[in-house]
């Protein structure tokens, strides 16, 4: 009764835009919301609640992102329709009430991972009005390593488990899922690649009070047939966290959610430290007791 709501096409891709119907004296906020799902489930319906919620208790207008699922639609579709809408309700903010200087892009899970992607993709744009902030919960943010700390303590945990989380990337990616032990291991990973992302990918990054009980994973030998088999995890819009500085110094005010019994806790926490490091405003709340989804 509070919200008006239609489903909408921009350029191409579904929406569902949510607006109060109550009059505003001035321009509202406007929030992309980029649902969660590994990118193989998950939909409009499925994050209804939290889109009706935003939009009730901020007064804002919220979009919510159709985009189309793997493995029928290809990566990287999924952050090409992302980035598709936002740049479009960024032009059109205006019809319906927005003040486009005032738009952030939110994310839960792989939703984080495409709004991470959206926010560095058009970090250099100077056509389109700036992204106000991006607001990432428990955010996927690199596929390099499976064994931080968080995927240590979380291994075994309910719903998002460390081998749950390398089998939906493979089903997402529409890859050969018996590639999973050598992932999740780390052989796909040639030792260059992980010396030149150490200073960004790291246990010794995560504060002491989250490693308790961590033991550092014994080494494992790189496989070439693996690492040639799975290209896109070191793509950036996969793996957002390693980005260069250059990219991540020019991003919006950041806010990061991340929960303590989820194996992608450390990603926030690192991202975080990018963030801060190269002088970004980052808000963050991390929930002791939550748990992924």
């Amino acid at each position: 009764s509070q919200l008006f709501i239609k489903d909408l096409h921009f350029d191409g891709v579904p929406m569902r835009i949510y607006l109060p119907r109550e009059p505003s004296a001035s321009k509202r906020r406007g929030v992309i919301f980029i649902h969660g799902g590994c990118g193989i489930f998950g939909s409009i319906r499925s994050h209804e609640r939290i889109c009706r919620y935003i939009a009730r208790k901020s007064d804002s207008v919220v979009v919510s992102v159709g985009y189309h699922l793997a493995p029928e639609h290809k990566y990287p579709a999924q952050t090409l329709e992302c980035l598709t809408a936002t740049v479009h309700f960024l032009k059109t903010a205006e019809t319906y009430g927005v003040d486009p200087t005032r738009i952030i892009v939110c994310g839960d899970s792989v939703g984080g991972t495409f709004t991470a992607s959206v926010c560095q993709e058009l970090e250099h744009r100077t056509d389109i009005p700036k992204i106000r902030a991006q607001v990432l919960i428990y955010p996927f943010l690199q596929a390099l390593n499976f064994n931080l700390p968080s995927y240590q303590k979380n291994a075994a945990i309910a719903f998002l488990s460390q081998e749950r989380t390398v089998h939906f990337i493979l089903k997402y990616l529409n890859k050969d899922c018996s590639l999973k032990e050598q992932i999740l291991a780390g052989s796909h990973v040639p030792e260059s690649i992980n010396l030149k992302y150490r200073k960004w990918i790291n246990p010794d990054l995560i504060p002491d009070v989250f490693k308790l009980g961590y033991k550092p994973p014994l080494p494992t030998s790189f496989l070439p047939q693996v690492h040639e088999e799975v290209q896109e995890l070191f793509e950036l819009w996969f793996s957002p966290l390693l980005a260069e500085d250059a990219v991540v110094c020019g991003l919006p005010d950041t806010c990061i959610v991340t929960c303590e019994h989820d194996v992608l806790r450390d990603e926030g926490l690192l991202y975080k430290k990018r963030l801060e490091d190269n002088n970004v405003r980052v808000t963050w709340h991390h929930m002791e007791k939550g748990f992924h989804g």
